[in-house]
This record gives C-alpha cells, structure tokens and sequence, in this order.
C-alpha cells in the first residue's frame, strides 16, 4: 500500500511539471521487451528472432512465420507484482505468401493506485471511503508487414537470405481520468542471412514519435494542485527521438541435434548522453547486449544473456568518486513440442546490495500449421553435416 501512495504522488508531480519538450526515457515501456527467448537473450534478438514476436524486437523477421496463423503471448511483472507487462501478438502470410502481417499490442500498467483527493473532507475529518482506485496503463498497437527480398549480388546462392519489414505504431497513455496521450511512429528493420552469420538492424522511432497529451482536471483537483504549488496544465507533448539497434550473431553447429547460436547486439540512442552508459558519444549513447541459445532438436533450449551495462557511483565509496560496473544478467529456458512453444526467463537487475528479480512467461502457438519457423536452421545445421561428410570421403 505505502508503494502504491508513492507512485501516486510521483504521477502528481509528473503531471504537474510536464511540458511540451524532448525528453529522455519517453515510452521507455516498448524497450522491455517481449517472449522469454528474446528477455532470456538479455534483448540480442535483431538478427536472430523470426517468429511473432519479431514486430517487437525486429519486423523484417515476422517474414519467417510459416503457419496459417502464429500467436505469441506474454506476461510479467516488476516491483513485487505492482506494474504489470502483457503482450498479445498474432502473425499470419498473406494468400500470396509473399509477405507477412503481424498485429501486436503491448500493456504495461499499474493498477489499483488509491486515489486520496476527496479524503480530507472540507471539516478536517478523514473519510476511508472516499478513496477510489484508479490506473495508470500505457499501451501500444504494433500494425507489421514483412517479405523477403532478392538482391542480384546473392542470386543462386542457397545460404543466403534477406528480409525487410516496418511497423507502424500506435501509442495511448492515461492516468486516471486526469491524463490521456495519444502518439504514433514507425519503425522499419532488415535482416540477412550469409553463411551461418545473421546480421540485423533496426530504426525505431524512424521520424520521431510524438505523444500528445492532454489534461482534465474538476475544479477540486484544481485547487489542490494550486494549494500546493503545482502548476495547471491543459496540453503537452512528447517527443521519441530515433533508436538504432544493429545485431550479428553466429551459428556454431555442434552436431547433428546440438548447436549455439551466440549474438552480439548494440542499442543506439539519439536523444543525448545517458548517464551511467558504457559508452557515450554526444548526441549518441551506446548500449551492449549479448545472448545466447543452446539448442537441442528444436525441442529444447537453454539460454543466457547480459545487457543494460551501466557505470555508476559505488555504493561503498565514501567520497563518491569511484565508479563500478553493473550490469543485469538473464536466463532462460524453452520447450517446443509440435505446435507450441513456451518460454520462460529470469533476470536481476543487480541493484549492487538490493538485487531485483522479474520472471518472464510466454506462449507461442501455430495454428494450421505448414512448416516450422526454424526448418532453415535446421537445414543448414543439416547441410553443414552433410558438406563436411562429403569432403571427408
């Protein structure tokens, strides 16, 4: 409960002091991410995701999708189940199996927050009952398409291959019945395949995202924040400058039934230097992610991942002077049994002394199913077997 009065309070003072500017972290909610392969990967997904989730991480990878009809779900929670994070995807190939469409939407809410205003009646008494609950939810609606593409300099050859795909994006934001922020952008990505390298990138935010706000106080609340020094306001915006993610990574074969796939991601930022990122190259800020998935006959699947790195003051350095690494590692585990799939991924924020821990759940199913979304892998993995036996004799 005292949790959820301090987040009461710090939406009061956002909603106060918001204005009509560029601000860092703006929709921070769409870089969670979404599926337990992409969360247990610690986010190194760009080059390597080709199922339904791809609309999140990468669009150009929902092309991969094979069945009539693939479904993705997802559900989260942080801060001791107070902010809950959902994720409902659905991705289909049109009737002339050129492309594929994807349709994705994203919640990410706090829910159940007292609403204490009427509290205080006008003769000092305290009445419990006039508390209510309200919510502040941020969602967002991902319309994808994907195809492959052919390019003249890799006609002819059978181990290569390049997607492209977009999205546009649909913001909507309230708290309460106070605020609400409609927003939209887009973002396109690629991706290629050459060999046993996979290589990705992405732009989000391709032409800026810009959410717009607005305001609707009753002359109560309007008094409160006068009486207490806040300012009134009726209109704001907020703006999302471009993200660039660009991603390699590698099959490495063990045998037949075993192999790793190890991938290398770095998340650009436009919006000015970040404080506590590895590397910052003003306007630009600079984040590494690395993952891996260790694969058994596409049934099951180990993986582990490091990401968010950031340079902080040590919490043990009395002059604060002295900086340490932190860094949030990731696990996670995977099943597919014929047409479905479930993940499960575990992370720490490793907070130095207050570790923080989020578990994340994800379901994938194909309906009407005609091929399976990893049979290029398979294949390779096969071909590569199949080469190496052939030179042998």
């Amino acid at each position: 409960m005292v949790k959820k009065y301090f987040l009461l309070i710090l939406i009061g003072c956002n909603l106060s002091g918001v204005n009509a500017q560029q601000r860092k972290y703006v929709n921070d909610y769409l870089n969670l991410g979404v599926g337990g392969r992409g969360t247990g990967m610690s986010g190194a997904q760009i080059a390597s995701v080709n199922d339904v989730t791809s609309a999140f991480w990468n669009p150009a990878g929902i092309s991969y999708v094979k069945s009539d009809l693939q479904v993705g779900l997802m559900h989260s929670e942080y801060f001791s189940g107070i902010a809950k994070y959902d994720y409902l995807g659905a991705a289909f190939p049109m009737k002339n199996n050129k492309g594929v469409i994807g349709i994705s939407l994203i919640r990410y809410a706090i829910d159940d927050i007292p609403y204490t205003l009427d509290l205080i009646q006008p003769d000092g008494s305290v009445d419990y009952t006039k508390i209510k609950a309200i919510s502040s939810q941020d969602y967002a609606g991902l319309i994808s398409y994907a195809q492959p593409v052919k390019l003249k300099r890799f006609v002819g050859r059978d181990d290569a291959d390049i997607r492209i795909g977009g999205n546009l994006k649909i913001i909507h934001r309230s708290i309460g019945s106070m605020a609400n922020a409609w927003g939209a952008g887009l973002d396109i990505g690629a991706q290629a395949k050459l060999g046993r390298w996979k290589l990705g990138a992405v732009i989000k935010d391709l032409t800026t995202t810009y959410t717009l706000w607005s305001f609707s106080f009753t002359e109560k609340e309007k008094q409160v924040l006068t009486q207490t020094g806040n300012a009134i306001v009726s209109k704001s915006s907020e703006v999302a400058t471009p993200r660039i993610i660009l991603g390699a990574g590698r099959n490495f074969p063990i045998s037949k039934k075993l192999s790793v796939l190890a991938e290398l991601n770095t998340d650009i930022t436009t919006d000015g230097k970040r404080y506590g990122n590895l590397i910052n190259v003003k306007p630009f800020s600079i984040d590494p992610r690395i993952g891996a998935e260790l694969a058994y006959k596409n049934l099951l699947y180990l993986r582990a991942g490091l990401g968010n790195f950031q340079r902080v003051l040590n919490d043990n350095d009395t002059t604060n002077t002295k900086k340490t690494t932190l860094f949030q590692p990731t696990l996670g585990l995977g099943v597919k049994i014929k047409n479905f799939a479930i993940d499960y991924s575990f992370s720490s924020l490793n907070i130095q002394s207050s570790a923080l821990y989020s578990h994340f759940i994800s379901l994938r199913i194909d309906i009407n199913k005609k091929s399976n979304a990893h049979a290029s892998d398979e294949a390779f993995i096969d071909n590569t077997f199949r080469r190496k036996a052939t030179s042998k004799s």
